[in-house]
């Protein structure tokens, strides 16, 4: 019986701790990151700077691809007069080249998915700190909308944190 009183008071004292401060009212915000991302300018800026630090390797792994073709229809073209050893010969130079363009290609294309990474990274930090700074005081909380069934413009700050990004470029 006192192990069920007690039981009983533990409940109310807990649900009562628990409702006091859900009883003062709570203030939300929601943020589409989507949208964030794809208004920042420095997102343009990066996708900028990626394309001209890889831009000679990507126009290596260009040139693989032409030499390969060229091999290609040049067999076609001048298979009926080539001997056997020319199409061996052609044969090999094309299985060279094939083999030198997907390591260039895996190489390119796995650094360049890392290099992303880090860019993706340092924005969505500085979009986190954004979203400190225009909540900060103003909100208790902030979701992203995908989490959100329901979403009045009157709490999307979405804008706010675009703002506050692109002022602290």
């Amino acid at each position: 019986m006192k192990k069920s009183l007690i039981g009983a008071v533990l409940a109310m004292g807990l649900t009562a701790a628990v409702a006091a401060p859900a009883s003062a009212e709570t203030r939300i915000a929601v943020i589409d990151m989507a949208k964030i991302f794809q208004s920042l300018p420095q997102r343009q800026q990066v996708e900028d700077k990626l394309k001209k630090e890889f831009s000679d390797r990507i126009e290596e792994v260009r040139k693989l691809e032409t030499q390969m073709q060229s091999i290609q229809e040049q067999a076609r073209r001048d298979a009926s007069i080539m001997t056997d050893t020319q199409k061996t010969d052609l044969s090999r130079k094309m299985e060279q080249l094939d083999a030198d363009y997907k390591l260039k290609r895996k190489a390119l294309d796995e650094d360049m998915r890392a290099r992303q990474g880090e860019e993706r990274n340092k924005l969505l930090a500085s979009i986190e700190d954004a979203v400190t700074k225009v909540a900060k005081g103003k909100y208790d909380v902030v979701l992203q909308s995908g989490a959100v069934a329901y979403i009045s413009n009157d709490v999307d700050i979405s804008d706010k944190v675009i703002a506050q990004v692109s002022k602290g470029k």
